[in-house]
């Protein structure tokens, strides 16, 4: 048996209801450890929790534009571990889910969500010098169960801080191991050759930071070949996968992948 996730079953209720999630959420693993209340006899669940089977990807909550769809929910709900930037605490309190861990200086979490988690939870890193994102990459990656890491909440909403994740995203160019997504593309980078899965049709971009990088591309529309993909200059934006594999075999920097997602794909 694997390990479980303690959720607030309250206000868990209140999301599905909210977003009409399937049955399925309601089904899994309930908590089957209950006792009579008081004079009134009602049953409830012993400690208002239920358990939750965990089986895929540590995830990273940011303080970003995020919100809850179905499939985002069940990264969180379904991670082995759940860790969260300074205000990506706020956002897991909406879905009911108490992070493991909260990292950061602190300027964005509500008094109110600190206190549901607990002190025992919370990592002041109040330094400068560094993003929360930045902060908690770390605190995740020198954990020895932490290979790899999907980071929700780092897309959208504020422009000046995607651009700064994108930027912390190639520096780390940790290929699959290290995924931004949203609810409507995956992003990555890498500093080596990968093969990725696709689906004709789908559009993909492609762009480097620096200017001494240079990328092949095979499997899409307009492949290219040891040619830089400088994104003040000449990025590969709204590429077409044109079967089912796309190959990036970059050389001497790192480069961003984009995919956006359509159907099932992730």
């Amino acid at each position: 048996m694997g390990a479980v996730r303690l959720v607030d079953l309250d206000l868990l209720g209140v999301f599905l209801c909210s977003t009409h999630l399937p049955s399925v959420y309601w089904t899994v693993h309930f908590c089957t450890a209950i006792h009579r209340t008081n004079c009134i006899g009602k049953l409830i669940l012993w400690s208002r929790y239920y358990l939750l089977m965990e089986s895929a990807t540590p995830v990273l909550v940011l303080n970003g534009d995020l919100r809850w769809t179905e499939g985002l929910a069940r990264y969180a709900l379904e991670a082995p571990l759940v860790l969260a930037a300074d205000g990506g605490a706020n956002a897991l309190a909406r879905l009911g889910l108490r992070p493991d861990a909260v990292i950061g200086d602190l300027d964005s979490i509500d008094p109110e969500t600190r206190a549901w988690i607990g002190e025992g939870n919370i990592i002041h890193r109040p330094d400068q010098d560094r993003t929360d994102f930045e902060k908690a990459l770390d605190l995740a990656f020198d954990r020895p169960d932490v290979d790899r890491l999907i980071v929700l909440g780092a897309l959208g909403g504020r422009v000046d801080h995607t651009i700064g994740n994108l930027g912390v995203l190639a520096r780390e160019a940790r290929g699959t191991r290290l995924k931004l997504i949203s609810e409507t593309e995956t992003v990555l980078a890498t500093d080596s050759a990968l093969d990725l899965e696709a689906q004709p049709g789908e559009t993909w971009s492609f762009w480097t930071f620096d200017p001494g990088a240079r990328v092949t591309l095979e499997g899409v529309r307009w492949p290219v070949e040891n040619t830089p993909l400088t994104v003040g200059d000449r990025p590969s934006i709204s590429n077409e996968a044109t079967g089912a594999r796309v190959s990036v075999i970059p050389k001497g920097g790192s480069v961003i992948v984009f995919r956006e997602l359509i159907a099932d794909s992730s």
